[in-house]
């Protein structure tokens, strides 16, 4: 039996929502470390199902439907489900509601982004990527919650940060798409490539610690980009 290479691209898709299953799986058992290491596996699956069907010319609207549907489990569901057991769940009401923010507003930014596929581009995206929100808060919890700083700033900073990536979901702030991982891409984008690599090797060499600062620093890059815009030519992606 031999599977048509159109299909490769969503093999990658699942595995992403699989890893988003086992995170609630860890979450529901306290095990938070875990349940976030596989927010992270699903991050990375999300990032080569893209390349893989861009590199086998497989991209259809069924790729799109699923990758979205994926991302709803591993970059909404997951943490929302996490901080919620995590932290939330002390404050009653007000602790579901905030928690259940990111699930709300990751739905709603990929609903408005596969109903602006036509003429988009691959450049710039319009509020935060999901899993963007995801490792944003997956980052503070594991390498900085109680950590880095005092109970009382803690307290403040996940609230804070809780609210503040849902809010930029589906704000209307440009952030920078990842270029494509090809030479065009790399011939057109050398800085941003740079930036990439360097940063890889700083989560690596940081173990990790670096993965929050770098993600803050994504999403400031992109709110003061949005009122003083680098000079470049680029469409929109929503």
């Amino acid at each position: 039996m031999t599977i048509s290479k159109k299909f490769i691209p969503s093999l990658f898709t699942i595995l992403n929502a699989f890893c988003g299953f086992m995170s609630v799986i860890y979450s529901s058992h306290s095990e938070y470390n875990q349940a976030i290491f596989f927010i992270f596996y699903a991050a990375i699956f999300d990032v080569l199902d893209g390349m893989v069907a861009r590199i086998l010319h497989t991209s259809s609207d069924f790729g799109v439907e699923l990758d979205s549907l994926s991302d709803v489990v591993s970059f909404g569901f997951a943490p929302s489900f996490l901080i919620y057991n995590f932290f939330f769940k002390d404050y009653d009401e007000l602790g579901i509601f905030v928690s259940s923010m990111v699930l709300a507003f990751s739905a709603i930014r990929l609903a408005r982004f596969n109903i602006s596929l036509t003429g988009y581009s691959k450049e710039v995206f319009y509020g935060i990527p999901v899993p963007m929100s995801a490792l944003v808060l997956c980052s503070y919890v594991m390498f900085y919650h109680n950590i880095i700083f005092s109970k009382q700033v803690s307290e403040v900073m996940i609230f804070a940060l809780t609210i503040m990536v849902s809010i930029l979901m589906v704000s209307k702030f440009r952030f920078p798409a990842l270029p494509s991982f090809n030479k065009q891409g790399l011939k057109a984008n050398p800085v941003y490539f740079a930036l990439l690599l360097a940063g890889g090797i700083l989560i690596i060499v940081t173990k990790g610690y670096a993965i929050f600062p770098i993600t803050i620093g994504y999403i400031l890059y992109g709110i003061v980009n949005t009122f003083i815009p680098v000079k470049q030519k680029t469409k929109v992606r929503h």
